[in-house]
C-alpha cells in the first residue's frame, strides 16, 4: 500500500483514478520499492513565542540524520519532514495544518509551543483523522481547551508535557523555601494558557486557598498589554510578595519595568511561559537575576534519547557548540516529538493506514531525552491522549556573564540534581 494517506477530501478526488490503472500500478510499484513517510511540523519560528522554536534549525538538521536508514519492521522507510511556522498565531497555525494534510499529504503531524500552536493543529488533525503529537502545553489547556471527554478522549491527537498540578507544587514549594508572605498577585490573560492557569475550579485558585495562600487576581488581561498599573496597584495594596502567572515574554517585560518604575517589590516572581528563556532573562539585565520559574528540562536530567543514544547534556553541549547560544528548555521536548515518531514508523503495522499508525502512538513506551512516554495506561496519564513529564523548580542566577537556569527544589523528580539554593528578590 502507498504511504500517500489518503484522507476524506483526497478520497473524493481520488474516484477518477480507476481509469488510470496503468499510470497507478507503476505508481504503486515505485512505492513499493522506497516507500516514504511524511511528517508534518508546525512550531512559532516567528512571532511573540517564537523562543519555542529557537532551536528547531539544530534539532531538525539531528533528527534528519537519525532518521536515515529507518525501518519499518525490518523495511527501509525514507521520511520527509515538512515544516511550518505558526506565526505564534492560533489562526495560521490551523491553516498551516490543514495545508499540511490537503496540499502536503502528511502521514503524521508534529505540533510544539502552548496551546497556541498545539491546539488548532490537533484540532485539524483530529478532523482530518490524521495521527498527530503534540507536547509544550501543560496537559489541561491542550485536553479541556479543546473540549475534551475524560471518559472518552480524543481518537488521533495525543500528548506529552506536565499538567497545572505539577507546576503549582513546584511553584508552592519554591514560596515555601523563599519565606515570602503568602500574598500573591496573579497575572493571567485572555488566551487559552492564562485561562487554565487562573481557572476557579482547574487552575490555581483552589489550589493556593487550599494551601493557606491569598490570591490577588486583578482579572484577565489582553495579551499584548502596555500597562499594567491597575495590576500592580491591587498587589501593592493587597501587600502581595510572590507573584505568579503565565505570560508571554512581552508581556512580562513590560509588567517588569512597570512594577520597578511603580516601586512594587515582591521577594518571588515565579511566571511560567516569559521565564523560559535564556534570551528573555538576559533583555532583562540585572533585574532578570533570581527571577523564577518551571523547570521542565536541562543538561543535568538524568534522561538520554531513545533515538540517538545522546544524554540531555550531551545534546545540550553540542547545541551550545554549534550554534553559539545557551541551550534552552524546548530542545529536550522538540527532539522528544521525533523520538515518538521514529517509534511509531519502526512499530506501525502498516505505514500507509492511518489507523494502525495512530495505533501505534496509543502503544507507544518509550524512555525519551524528557523521560518516559507511554499512553498504555497508567499514574502518568491522568486521561487518555496524556502523558504526563517530570516538573521541577528554579532559578534564573548569574553565574559569570551569563544567568543560568538552576534548579532549587526537585521535591516532585528527585532523581532530577538540584543545582542550588532559591534566593529571594529582596
Amino acid at each position: 500500500m502507498s504511504l500517500l494517506h489518503m484522507n476524506r477530501r483526497n478520497l473524493l478526488k481520488g474516484v477518477g483514478a480507476t481509469l488510470a490503472a496503468p499510470t497507478l500500478l507503476r505508481a504503486t510499484r515505485a512505492s513499493a520499492q522506497e516507500a516514504v513517510f511524511k511528517i508534518g511540523y508546525v512550531s512559532p519560528n516567528t512571532g511573540p513565542i517564537a523562543g519555542f522554536a529557537e532551536a528547531d534549525a539544530f534539532i531538525l538538521e539531528g533528527v534528519r540524520k537519525a532518521f536515515a536508514g529507518l525501518t519499518n519492521n525490518g523495511k527501509p522507510v525514507r521520511v520527509e519532514i515538512i515544516t511550518k511556522d505558526s506565526q505564534s498565531s492560533s489562526n495560521r497555525a490551523a491553516e498551516v495544518a490543514t495545508e499540511l494534510i490537503e496540499n502536503d499529504g502528511v502521514n503524521m503531524l508534529l505540533a510544539s509551543a502552548a496551546p497556541d500552536t498545539a491546539n488548532p493543529v490537533a484540532d485539524q488533525a483530529e478532523l482530518n483523522e490524521i495521527p498527530c503529537i503534540t507536547s509544550i502545553s501543560p496537559w489541561q489547556p491542550y485536553f479541556f481547551g479543546r473540549n475534551g471527554d475524560p471518559s472518552t478522549g480524543f481518537q488521533w491527537t495525543y500528548h506529552f508535557f506536565w499538567g497545572l498540578e505539577d507546576v503549582i507544587a513546584n511553584f508552592l514549594a519554591l514560596w515555601e523555601q523563599s519565606g515570602a508572605a503568602k500574598k500573591v498577585g496573579g497575572l493571567f490573560p485572555n488566551d487559552a494558557d492564562g485561562n487554565a492557569w487562573g481557572d476557579p475550579k482547574l487552575g490555581l485558585p483552589p489550589a493556593l486557598a487550599n494551601a493557606g495562600y491569598s490570591l490577588v487576581d486583578p482579572g484577565r488581561y489582553q495579551v499584548m498589554n502596555n500597562d499594567f498599573s491597575s495590576q500592580i496597584a491591587a498587589f501593592k495594596q493587597a501587600g502581595c510578595e510572590v507573584v505568579t502567572g503565565n505570560m508571554i515574554p512581552p508581556d512580562f517585560a513590560t509588567f517588569w519595568s512597570q512594577a520597578g518604575q511603580q516601586g512594587f517589590r515582591p521577594k518571588v516572581v515565579s511566571i511560567g511561559k516569559a521565564l523560559l528563556f535564556p534570551s528573555v532573562i538576559q533583555s532583562l539585565g540585572d533585574r532578570g537575576d533570581g527571577l523564577t520559574t518551571e523547570i521542565w528540562w536541562t543538561p543535568s536530567h538524568p534522561f538520554s534519547s531513545s533515538l540517538t543514544g545522546e544524554s540531555a547534556k550531551t545534546i545540550a553541549n553540542t547545541y551550545e557548540a554549534s550554534t553559539g547560544k545557551q541551550w534552552t528548555q524546548p530542545i529536550g521536548f522538540n527532539h522528544a516529538l521525533f523520538e515518538v515518531a521514529a517509534d511509531v514508523i519502526k512499530r506501525a503495522a502498516d505505514l500507509g493506514d492511518p489507523k494502525s499508525v495512530v495505533d501505534a502512538v496509543a502503544s507507544t513506551d518509550i524512555k525519551a531525552i524528557v523521560g518516559p512516554i507511554s499512553w498504555k495506561g497508567g499514574p502518568l496519564n491522568p486521561v487518555k491522549n496524556v502523558v504526563r513529564t517530570p516538573l521541577v523548580g528554579g532559578q534564573w542566577q548569574k553565574q559569570g556573564d551569563r544567568f543560568e537556569l538552576v534548579v532549587t527544589n526537585n521535591s516532585q523528580y528527585p532523581s532530577i540534581p538540584v543545582g542550588g539554593e532559591l534566593k529571594v528578590l529582596s
